[in-house]
């Protein structure tokens, strides 16, 4: 019997969500797996990759053939360089604690990488976060100024007319003011 560690497909449309499965290659895709042995999400970024190296190193040493995807993940996750150092082990080319400092160097020097691309893509996303308030205030700072200068527009039009308007009701107060001394004294005048 062939065994295949392959994906199999769950989640919604356009959401994938893969489960690495260890499988007889005869079975459909989402059919009968022998062992589920991970979960991989490509949504994310980096891509989530949740794998039980030692299951999955088990069965790729038991002979095991994973797919061209899976096997990508193995290499990414050490398990395949862990393989390659197994059977350096077993040919007698070199120890198994020199084997294991190799894994182990490996294992750090990864684990930095990934770490180092998490806090780059955060930091990526501050600062195009922050550029984007800057140029949103900068377009709001242009918004106010072109408000203000239409508000000075709009108050240099209008002031000769109020101006106008002013004097001309000084000028009909001030015509109407002798009108009213005058009426009284004449009123003052009858009845002497």
């Amino acid at each position: 019997m062939a065994v295949k560690i392959r994906l199999a497909r769950r989640g919604r449309k356009k959401q994938a969500i893969y489960d690495v499965v260890i499988a007889d290659a005869r079975a459909p895709r989402d059919g009968r797996f022998i062992e589920k042995i991970g979960i991989y999400n490509p949504n994310t970024n980096p891509a989530t990759i949740n794998i039980d190296n030692e299951k999955a190193f088990q069965w790729v040493m038991n002979g095991a053939q994973p797919t061209d995807t899976v096997k990508a993940m193995l290499s990414y996750r050490g398990v395949l360089l862990r393989k390659h150092l197994q059977i350096g082990v077993i040919k007698g080319a070199i120890t198994q604690e020199e084997a294991d400092k190799k894994y182990q160097a490996w294992l750090d020097g990864k684990e930095s990488q990934i770490s180092g691309k998490v806090e780059q893509l955060a930091k990526a996303k501050d600062d195009a976060k922050k550029a984007k308030l800057e140029a949103e205030a900068k377009v709001n700072a242009a918004r106010a100024e072109a408000i203000a200068a239409r508000k000075a527009e709009a108050e240099a039009a209008n002031a000769p007319a109020v101006e106008e308007e002013a004097t001309e009701e000084v000028e009909a107060s001030a015509e109407e003011a002798p009108a009213a001394e005058e009426a009284p004294a004449a009123e003052e005048k009858k009845e002497d």
